[in-house]
């Protein structure tokens, strides 16, 4: 028999297949340098935005303290797979063992339920701000804004508490390739001994929870915006986070699409949860500092001040 872990498993280990019809070593190499200049580009656009957020003491406010949890969130996320993604486009053959990849599994849906909630923090923050102008200050103060946060990580990082509890309930006999880039719940779930219907409808309804609620807030919070100041101020005021959401759960809708449409390739698949994982994460960064004028300016004056040209002062 083969070895047994402590969920009296009989699988020791995963094997991350990747994209099952780009095994050729030529396109592997080119995905992992693309992954990889991806990468940097994230951990460096995000890396920037905090930085440019920690700097300026005029940006410690409420507002920028949520721009600056979503871009540790960015970092951490991309963290969490992307370097599973590239050992894999590095590798023939890559396996993971089974506490780690449930580890890996568990904190992407931490820090997906986290962004959900985050972003919910963040309409709330601007429907305050514009709605209610004059209680704004008193209410939403640097410090409950910071506790709000702490509840948003750590909802986050309850909510794949039952998923994971059922989970572990299940015996893991064969086989063991996981038709993913990381170790994607649903399709570790896959590989399970038995039936797992219930857990997977317990799961899709967590799922949902956490992103339809959170959606349901924000859309109304952006319509008593609408409908307080207009059209035009409300866009001008709020096009950052619209773009920001409209990002984030376009690409979570795609990815649940693609496991919906019967005859949607594994490769499809596969690609739609790629590109949930690094598209928002490196556009966030892009977004904030392109079309927040108080982000662009102190970039930009961060840049003139640290200028090895005198002339640019």
């Amino acid at each position: 028999m083969a070895d047994t872990n402590y969920t009296g498993s009989m699988v020791s280990e995963f094997i991350i297949v990747g994209f099952p019809g780009l095994q050729d070593r030529e396109v592997k190499a080119i995905l992992f340098a693309v992954f990889l200049t991806v990468y940097l580009l994230i951990l460096l656009g995000n890396l920037l935005l905090i930085c440019i957020l920690a700097a300026d003491r005029h940006l410690h406010t409420p507002m920028y303290l949520t721009i600056c949890s979503l871009a540790i969130i960015n970092i951490t996320f991309c963290t969490n797979t992307v370097p599973t993604m590239l050992a894999v486009f590095r590798s023939t053959s890559y396996s993971v063992s089974f506490s780690a990849c449930f580890t890996q599994t568990y904190f992407f849906l931490a820090l997906v339920s986290t962004e959900s909630y985050n972003l919910l923090l963040m309409a709330y923050d601007r429907y305050m701000a514009i709605c209610h102008p004059l209680h704004y200050p008193a209410r939403m103060t640097v410090r409950f804004t910071l506790q709000l946060i702490g509840v948003c990580w750590l909802g986050g990082l309850l909510t794949p508490t039952l998923p994971f509890s059922l989970a572990f309930t299940k015996r893991f006999c064969g086989p063991n390739r996981v038709l993913q880039c990381f170790c994607d719940y649903s399709g570790v779930l896959r590989l399970a001994c038995g039936d797992v219907l219930l857990i997977s409808y317990v799961v899709l309804f967590v799922g949902l929870s956490v992103l339809l609620i959170p959606l349901f807030f924000i859309v109304l919070s952006y319509v008593k915006i609408l409908l307080s100041v207009g059209r035009a101020k409300a866009v001008s005021t709020c096009s950052s986070h619209l773009l920001v959401i409209s990002v984030f759960y376009l690409t979570t809708a795609g990815v649940f699409i693609s496991y919906r449409i019967p005859g949607t390739s594994v490769d499809m698949r596969v690609m739609g949860s790629v590109i949930h994982n690094v598209f928002p994460a490196l556009m966030n960064p892009i977004i904030y500092c392109l079309r927040t004028k108080e982000i662009r300016g102190s970039l930009v004056k961060s840049l003139n001040k640290n200028s090895i040209f005198p002339g640019s002062k």
